[in-house]
């Protein structure tokens, strides 16, 4: 059968004043894929659903999981003790998937243990290039788009023509969370180029077709920039991490961004740009050994030619949404 991709809207809560949602992707072929679990309690929904469609929940064989945040994992557990699916994921997320205490203590956010109250065990790790093939004319890909979390993957769907990109696509609006600046650029590049894909998937947002996906990644790098015109301009005037976020919002005019405590994770690393150590979750970010050690030993770019550089994928994304 050809297979059909079905969207699935999870909603839950942050905190009593924060409503948000996430979508997950059912894939309908012989057997069931899902793209993501959602939350604590989303297995109920999932399983309304697929009744609805006259499918049943043990029909569902694999979890493929974009990355370890707590509404993309949050009832993974349940589902595979319910069906005996296979989970699949990256190895920079596994350590947050099989051990939600560690993601909890590194990245603490309200009602935590509301959206996930239970780890599950990864069966499969795939990194970037690796490929499943589910069944006849139904292969998985993944890809490499790490910034919104360390080590997050897309997922293509080559004889589909699609792409499930997870949360690597922040929308101007909502509140833009990364732990790595240059890793979301980079990924927004590789989805940018990715050739041969009609149709993109986001988690928290409708489906793009391709105009609509150059578009979205296009404001997406303009939204980056203007955030981090916003830290250089107001980096100088603070004397800490939470003065400048409340500074960006308020030349940013976005406020709500206060409500979320991952904001301040965007901010701290715009401030540390280039940095290969990962200790984003912590205060020691820019001045770890590691930290130290790579900025002192590499040749920086004069002013001039970043913005030669900076004026360039200006220049080359102006292009892209001219055709």
């Amino acid at each position: 059968m050809e297979p059909k991709i079905h969207p699935l809207t999870i909603d839950f809560y942050v905190t009593p004043a924060i409503k948000r949602y996430v979508i997950v992707y059912l894939i309908e072929g012989e057997s069931c894929y899902l793209i993501d679990s959602g939350v604590d309690g989303a297995e109920e929904t999932i399983e309304a659903y697929l009744h609805h469609i006259g499918r049943k929940l043990s029909d569902i064989k694999g979890i493929f999981l974009t990355h370890a945040h707590p509404d993309h994992i949050g009832s993974a557990a349940k589902l595979k003790e319910r069906t005996g699916c296979k989970v699949y994921a990256s190895p920079g997320e596994r350590p947050w998937i099989e051990d939600i205490q560690q993601q909890f203590e590194e990245r603490p956010i309200p009602n935590f243990y509301t959206l996930v109250n239970r780890s599950v065990s990864v069966d499969t790790l795939l990194k970037d290039g690796d490929r499943v093939v589910l069944e006849p004319g139904l292969t998985i890909q993944a890809m490499g788009t790490p910034g919104h979390s360390r080590d997050e993957l897309s997922y293509l769907l080559p004889e589909q023509h699609a792409v499930f990109t997870g949360d690597a696509i922040p929308v101007r609006g909502d509140i833009p969370i990364w732990v790595h600046r240059d890793d979301a650029r980079r990924s927004l590049e590789t989805l940018l180029d990715l050739p041969g894909i009609e149709t993109f998937y986001p988690a928290w947002d409708a489906p793009y077709d391709r105009p609509q996906a150059m578009n979205k990644l296009s404001d997406a790098f303009e939204l980056m920039e203007e955030l981090q015109h916003w830290v250089d301009q107001c980096g100088a005037h603070t004397n800490s991490l939470d003065d400048l976020v409340k500074h960006v919002c308020d030349g940013m005019k976005t406020p709500h961004f206060l409500q979320n405590p991952l904001f301040r994770r965007t901010i701290q690393s715009m401030l540390s740009p280039d940095c290969p150590c990962k200790h984003l979750d912590c205060e020691r970010h820019g001045n770890c050994a590691a930290c130290q050690a790579h900025h002192h030993g590499r040749d920086h770019l004069t002013c001039c030619e970043k913005l030669k550089k900076k004026e360039q994928r200006r220049a080359d994304r102006q292009k892209r949404r001219l055709r």
